[in-house]
């Protein structure tokens, strides 16, 4: 017996639906692909930050520890000038003290 023309157009759409089928799947795949592609240059872009982010934190910790360095340095440098300036506010106190008692006694109080 000959295949009515009812089974023949239904296997014709059976066959074009399972090229569609496989068509849809080798899009698929072919997304898959260029996302694997794509994630890998990203997750690459990532890596690459994560280093920059790395070496930024050791720029920075260098930093702050020349800056603290730098106002130790300050800091002891005002220190000895401080130290400097009350040796000298006391040693003008005692002039002037020395000298009013001298004056008092020239004007014989």
């Amino acid at each position: 017996m000959e295949a009515s023309s009812t089974d023949k157009r239904i296997d014709d759409l059976n066959t074009r639906m399972a090229e569609g089928f496989q068509g849809v799947h080798r899009e698929v795949d072919d997304l898959n692909a260029r996302m694997g592609e794509g994630f890998g240059r990203v997750d690459g872009e990532i890596n690459r930050l994560d280093e920059d982010i790395r070496e930024l934190r050791g720029d920075v910790k260098e930093l702050a520890r020349e800056t603290s360095q730098r106002f130790d340095s300050v800091n002891d440098r005002f220190d000895a000038m401080h130290r400097t300036m009350m040796r000298g506010f006391f040693a003008l106190g005692g002039i002037t003290v020395t000298l009013f008692l001298a004056l008092a006694g020239l004007q014989g109080f």
